[in-house]
């Protein structure tokens, strides 16, 4: 799994930095850090939208927050539904 964050002036504004930073904490926790890499990006032409864009195996996701990761993590990384 390849999940990138951007990190251009607009998401790096936004927070992007503490999100890179719950990312590798919530990989380890999780014991995935052989089956992630995490890396940064440029911007993605999503700057007008809150929060900051990861991008996980290809597919955009915006409006990552610190309040909102946890079920990001969740459902994008873990695979966890909550249904």
């Amino acid at each position: 799994m390849v999940i990138q964050v951007c990190v251009g002036s607009s998401c790096y504004l936004k927070g992007s930095p503490q999100i890179v930073s719950m990312l590798q904490q919530a990989i380890a926790d999780a014991g995935l850090e052989a089956k992630v890499e995490l890396a940064g990006c440029f911007c993605i032409g999503r700057c007008n939208r809150e929060g900051v864009s990861v991008v996980v195996d290809g597919q955009v996701f915006t409006g990552i927050t610190p309040q909102n990761f946890d079920g990001f993590f969740a459902r994008q990384v873990l695979g966890e539904r909550g249904e």
